[in-house]
């Protein structure tokens, strides 16, 4: 019998542990649904930063419009992560639009130019929407899989710094006594 790696005693009917490299763990469907209300988010938010970024209009324009393209790189970046971890766990993402709009627990944003003010307030709080998603859903998925669960912890930790710097454009500050 002839080898597929460079030892002739592994037969080549026998697989390697490369060639079974995709055997591992297997998400439940519960894990995967988790995840995939990830996703819808995760998607649905960057869809969103982009509508609103190319429609911002309005004081500090420039500064929102510039903050809102870091909204969508870090909800795309993230999405793009959990996809792929579900793909890793046997699991198929699915961020088609249909499914997405069906899903996802973030609100529409309005169509039409929105003031700077308006966006602001509409993106943290789809900000914030995205991040209790993966705060709902963190503790199942950190018991099944600990590895996801890191995941969520890094895009938690990056949304939540983003949903507070964009916010503070509407903050003014408190009086001191």
């Amino acid at each position: 019998m002839t080898s597929t790696t460079d030892r002739p005693d592994v037969p080549v009917d026998v697989p390697t542990d490369l060639q079974n490299a995709e055997n591992g763990f297997t998400a439940s469907t519960r894990l995967g649904d988790h995840l995939q209300a990830v996703l819808a988010d995760l998607v649905e938010l960057a869809n969103l930063g982009k509508q609103a970024h190319w429609n911002v209009v309005g004081p500090n324009f420039r500064d929102t419009h510039l903050h809102l393209d870091e909204i969508v790189e870090e909800a795309r970046e993230h999405a793009d992560v959990v996809a792929e971890r579900m793909r890793a766990l046997h699991f198929v993402p699915d961020g088609r639009t249909a499914t997405v709009a069906q899903t996802t627990t973030v609100a529409p944003y309005p169509a039409g130019e929105v003031s700077t003010r308006q966006t602001v307030d509409l993106v943290t709080a789809a900000v914030e929407r995205t991040v209790q998603t993966m705060r709902r859903v963190h503790d199942d998925v950190d018991q099944e899989d600990p590895t996801s669960a890191d995941l969520l912890h890094a895009a938690i930790a990056e949304l939540e710094k983003l949903a507070w710097m964009l916010a503070a454009e509407n903050r003014t500050p408190d009086p001191v006594e």
